[in-house]
């Protein structure tokens, strides 16, 4: 199953291709897994770096004949032109990448541009045109997407996984789309028949530093004095400041805060997720949070006023945010 396919396509039927998305490690994921299609294995393969190379090597890439084949496979990184960062001294070679662009049909090349870019200046004529004359794939995904998209890249590489085991993943790769694919990836030299349990992911994923902080205070809110202290200490030990832990917790109470409060007005739970922008699953747990919002508002307020003491030196010892977690 061709990767591309689990994102928005503007035309299918175009080869020539434009991805774009400001995660660099996971646009490399998708495009190397794109490049893999047996329908390309014979073309001889050119890549080129628009920012350590140069204008004037992709244009020989791109109008210089193959060597090996008769058609060749070029893959633009960092395409520089299709931002605003170019300069005047550069406007001939611009011109003639437009021109390029123009013409594409005269062209047996199969073109990949790879933007790994916050935003691309649309503004410019020649970012219209290849938006126009190549397929533009967009892979920003929201944090609510991501289980899907994850489920999705699984399931095209052949390989299964339970869904309790990929909310684990999820969850001990705090979300974050190269963390999981990092993880996904050591899963797979792991399990021997290409079926990914919550056994595998939690006897070979670590906790990761956020999860381990967000245990303590989840912890604490459900009175689990001791497995609490214990993680606390842990962290102490291992050289994590108080000051970075307040900020874990004030994170997490901020979050059951803004969950109850939307809550009580009557939000569902995937009104609340497509709200805030976070997983379903941390708005699912937080939901369960049996506290009152008034309560939840005292912790914070604590929280705050703790940092603020370590900040300025009031507070030097970490007996004053393990009597915090204590009185929680």
């Amino acid at each position: 199953m061709n990767l591309l396919s689990l994102f928005k396509n503007s035309n299918n039927n175009n080869p020539q291709t434009l991805v774009w998305g400001q995660d660099e490690y996971f646009n490399d994921y998708i495009v190397s897994s794109y490049l893999k299609n047996a329908e390309f294995k014979d073309l001889d393969k050119v890549v080129i770096d628009c920012e350590s190379e140069g204008f004037d090597e992709l244009i020989a890439a791109l109008t210089e004949s193959s060597l090996f084949s008769n058609r060749k496979l070029v893959l633009i990184k960092n395409p520089l032109f299709l931002t605003s960062k170019t300069t005047k001294k550069q406007q001939k070679q611009l011109n003639e990448l437009q021109n390029i662009f123009e013409h594409l049909q005269e062209i047996d090349n199969l073109i990949i541009i790879e933007a790994s870019y916050e935003k691309i200046d649309r503004r410019k004529k020649i970012t219209k045109t290849v938006l126009k004359n190549f397929n533009f794939v967009e892979l920003n995904i929201r944090p609510y997407e991501t289980a899907a998209i994850i489920k999705g890249i699984i399931k095209s590489e052949g390989y299964t996984i339970s869904q309790t085991a990929l909310q684990l993943l999820l969850e001990r790769s705090d979300q974050v789309l190269d963390t999981i694919l990092s993880n996904y990836a050591k899963l797979k030299m792991i399990v021997p028949d290409k079926r990914i349990t919550e056994k595998a992911v939690s006897e070979n994923i670590d906790l990761s530093l956020a999860q381990n902080i967000f245990a303590i205070l989840e912890n604490a809110l459900g009175h689990n004095y001791q497995e609490s202290m214990t993680r606390l200490n842990d962290q102490l030990r291992e050289g994590t400041n108080p000051i970075q832990l307040l900020a874990v917790f004030e994170n997490q109470l901020e979050l059951l805060l803004t969950v109850k409060i939307l809550a009580a007005r009557g939000r569902s739970q995937p009104q609340i997720v497509k709200e805030l922008g976070v997983h379903p699953y941390r708005v699912k747990l937080a939901l369960k949070n049996k506290f009152t919002v008034q309560k939840l508002q005292r912790l914070l307020e604590k929280a705050i006023e703790l940092e603020f003491n370590y900040k300025n030196g009031t507070y030097q010892n970490d007996n004053f945010i393990k009597m915090f977690i204590l009185d929680v």
